[in-house]
């Protein structure tokens, strides 16, 4: 149905010039356009080697590549650099798609992919029709309106979530920019507000609870808005509304380095964008000490915590989430610290697989099973934890969070209770994590794992994931471990128990990278015995680490390999 209201699309009228363009309001990256006029064309994390090639001559190898290449998001790259080269490549690339695909052919034609080639195609307009000939132009402007009719038809039969504001939010932008479109204005920002009612929930979060596709629908929203703006409309008030909810939500997933917590699927969201959209959404309000979108935020002088608790999502919104339950981020300074492994879609289903189990996150891990397990087949989670609490306690000394859950109980009879506590200077992170029955029925099922493991104690692991620029070290006869950051902060992880203290090696799953990136994990291990096991760990500074350091060490742009 797709392709048949493209085809049919095409023969429409075609628009004749713009009543109205916005500002490009994308952040592009210099070395990533530089990257790609050399024809090192890196999407979707994936490089492929084509120099002096037309886009559309290469045969994508993934269809992430492929999604990657028409939705026209490397246009941001290629106008950060801007030059006359620049400028022949983008426009050249334009018109390959026009020419191959603007009869309604080709895998672009989904309403979402659409809605993201007509804002890039209406951001960077300038740059794509300067010194062309009139025959160009008017080529251009006939695709614009045959994808802007496109979407007016297709729009309602993409998914629920981003790929919808995606597409809803290219509609507005068309309707608002292309002479001729007009009547498309008032119902996609009718249809836009809708969204925002059904799909935005009262605390400002999604139900995928992906922390970067929130910041994507809440960039798309506040493009919509400051789009209207700008030719004398106003957005609906529910759309209004919806930005006010999401703003302080992104704030208290947002760390102190400026980047966002990488929890179900997502990732740390391009440099800068979080902080952009933010002022660009004109929202005052700070972050709440509420739980938002199933996180919690804990935040002590430079430091910044980020814990997950809720359950996964459920039905299609888990198709990516993560066994993370209890799981934390830590950054200090501009430095991420302790992390969860990550997303892994962009290196194919095995790490996709691997990155969504308990074991790459930093939490408990109950004799190697994960706290939610998924249904093989439709990759969806069946069984999450039934029950997940969090108690929230502040002084001016502390900031302490009592967190609960039953993740465990079905299997082996055993609830997972964590306490975590930072303190108001940011400088000592302490952590107790205790498994334990609570009825007899729990006893029951430990009793029976208790047996099939010889009653050797059922196994369990504290896992500390690290970022991978920390240097970490056993220390003090191995009974420690010492962390140093780029920054120069030396931090020291501790514990008071009988717990077997080890280091490993881990992954740091990025996207944008070739290949998963080596890092460390710090695994503190024992046994629940008959009926509980306590585990008391600490992530401190090192006494003569300042409480800052001035911070000159910068990340290598073109390390993104």
């Amino acid at each position: 149905m797709n392709r048949f209201a493209a085809r049919k699309a095409a023969r429409a009228r075609p628009a004749t010039g713009f009543v109205s363009q916005p500002e490009p309001r994308t952040i592009g990256s210099f070395n990533k356009g530089r990257q790609l006029m050399s024809g090192n064309i890196l999407l979707a994390g994936t490089l492929v080697e084509a120099q002096d090639t037309v886009l559309w001559d290469i045969s994508p190898p993934n269809d992430e590549f492929q999604d990657a290449m028409h939705g026209f998001g490397w246009f941001d790259d290629l106008a950060a650099v801007g030059d006359l080269k620049a400028r022949q490549i983008g426009q050249t690339w334009v018109d390959g798609w026009i020419d191959r695909y603007g009869n309604g052919s080709g895998p672009g034609w989904t309403p979402d992919l659409t809605g993201r080639r007509l804002i890039r195609w209406i951001h960077h307009a300038l740059l794509i029709l300067r010194g062309r000939e009139k025959n160009e132009s008017e080529l251009f402007y006939r695709s614009l309106a045959q994808q802007t009719l496109f979407l007016s038809r297709r729009w309602r039969h993409t998914s629920p979530g981003l790929p919808r504001f995606e597409a809803l939010t290219g509609l507005l932008y068309a309707g608002l920019s292309l002479e001729g479109m007009e009547a498309q204005v008032a119902p996609a920002a009718q249809a836009l507000a809708r969204e925002c009612e059904a799909h935005i929930d009262d605390a400002g979060g999604l139900p995928t609870r992906n922390p970067e596709e929130l910041l994507e629908v809440f960039t798309l929203l506040t493009w919509a808005a400051s789009a209207l703006a700008e030719t004398g409309r106003m957005a609906e008030a529910t759309h209004l509304a919806a930005i006010e909810r999401i703003a302080p939500t992104l704030r208290s997933l947002r760390h102190s380095d400026g980047s966002l917590a990488r929890f179900h699927g997502g990732g740390r969201g391009l440099q800068g964008r979080l902080d952009q959209a933010l002022v660009s959404s004109g929202v005052k309000s700070g972050p709440s000490d509420d739980i938002v979108m199933g996180y919690a935020r804990m935040t002590g002088g430079r430091t910044s915590v980020v814990v997950d608790v809720a359950a996964p999502p459920t039905k299609d919104a888990s198709r990516h989430a993560h066994a993370s339950t209890l799981a934390f981020e830590m950054t200090s300074g501009r430095r991420a610290f302790v992390v969860n492994c990550g997303a892994g879609e962009a290196f194919g289903p095995d790490w996709a697989k691997a990155g969504r189990a308990t074991q790459s996150h930093s939490t408990v891990i109950v004799d190697g099973t994960s706290s939610s397990r998924l249904d093989e087949s439709t990759l969806e989670f069946t069984q999450r934890p039934a029950s997940v609490t969090m108690e929230r306690r502040a002084t001016l000394d502390v900031t302490s969070l009592d967190l609960a859950h039953d993740g465990y109980r079905e299997t082996h009879g055993l609830t997972h209770v964590r306490q975590m506590e930072l303190s108001q200077d940011g400088r000592h992170l302490s952590v107790s994590d205790m498994l334990a029955t609570l009825t007899d029925a729990d006893k029951r099922l430990f009793e029976k794992r208790f047996d099939q493991l010889s009653l050797q104690g059922i196994p369990f692991s504290i896992r500390v994931h690290l970022h991978p620029d920390v240097d970490a070290a056993l220390d003090m006869g191995g009974t420690a471990v010492s962390l140093a950051l780029k920054s120069g902060e030396i931090w020291v992880l501790r514990h008071e128990s009988k717990a077997s203290l080890r280091l490993e090696p881990s992954v740091y799953l990025e996207k944008g990278r070739l290949q998963p990136r080596a890092s460390s994990q710090i695994v503190l291990e024992s046994r629940v015995m008959p009926y509980a096991a306590r585990v008391q760990w600490s992530l401190a500074k090192a006494q003569d680490t300042p409480n800052s350091i001035r911070d000159l060490e910068r990340d290598d742009p073109l390390s993104q390999k």
